[in-house]
């Protein structure tokens, strides 16, 4: 069975309110997609935040301007293109697709066929966000994102990316995650890592609300639902056998969940 996501939408004219993603395992879920507006509120954070940071290096600079001032303003100029370019490549890889200014705003980047983010699409899409400026204040990306289907600036196109609004109410109470259960995923720092890198966002939270929100499901559609994500996550993070062998499809998910939402629990507990 293949593991890839696809976009269950068609390429519709008009632009989109949400990107609707399928599972191979037929679980469908809908993103809601980020207007320009928001992403602009975001970028303004960000860039108050690149400010800060340039104007805190040119301080430093300034002391080099005492032996020469060209090798000081050379300096300046590439402390600002690592820093501007360099901010959002590292936190978007780091947060999983979010800087500062997309969790104030909550947004965050995904993969626009709901696969995991690449770290190269995170520098693609960064990279490009020189041209998405001209002429001035995101002219080219703000004006790409208005005809855009998805609401894509030209980065986005490129790099394959899309923007979702994910509320501000940041992540819900995680506490019943935890328990005495040993979670084998989490035990295992190789298997661990492999699916916080393989698994994408919407995928995550599709699990997490399936555990979150179990009791409510009927019990045909628990199991159901609880197979096709244990199948996914086996598939994705090529799971080995030592680590599934006796856990339940829920009590993987349940595991897988805690690995990618919780990366320091459950890794010491045992039965």
């Amino acid at each position: 069975m293949s593991t890839q996501l696809r976009n269950s939408s068609s390429s519709p004219s008009s632009q989109q309110n949400a990107l609707e993603i399928e599972t191979p395992e037929g679980i469908r879920f809908s993103l809601p997609l980020a207007s320009p507006i928001l992403r602009f509120i975001a970028w303004t954070v960000d860039l108050l935040i690149i400010a800060l940071l340039t104007t805190a290096l040119g301080q430093l600079v300034k002391a080099i301007a005492i032996v020469s001032t060209d090798l000081a303003a050379a300096l300046y100029t590439l402390s600002y293109l690592v820093v501007s370019t360099g901010y959002g490549m590292a936190l978007e890889w780091k947060l999983r697709g979010q800087t500062v200014g997309k969790r104030l705003v909550g947004l965050r980047v995904v993969d626009a066929d709901g696969l995991g983010l690449e770290s190269s699409q995170v520098v693609i899409r960064n990279l490009l966000r020189t041209i998405d400026l001209l002429p001035a204040f995101y002219g080219i990306g703000g004006a790409a994102c208005l005809v855009s289907a998805r609401a894509q600036r030209l980065g986005d196109l490129a790099a394959n990316t899309v923007v979702i609004r994910t509320g501000l109410g940041g992540l819900p109470d995680l506490r019943e995650l935890e328990g005495n259960s040993y979670n084998s995923l989490a035990a295992n720092p190789v298997v661990a890592a492999r699916l916080r890198r393989s698994v994408s966002y919407p995928v995550s939270t599709l699990a997490l609300d399936a555990v979150l929100r179990r009791r409510e499901l009927e019990p045909d559609g628990r199991v159901a639902t609880f197979a096709a994500l244990a199948t996914h996550f086996r598939e994705l993070g090529r799971l080995p056998e030592s680590v599934t062998r006796g856990v339940s499809d829920e009590a993987l998910v349940r595991n897988a969940v805690q690995v990618l939402f919780q990366p320091d629990a459950g890794s010491q507990r045992r039965r």
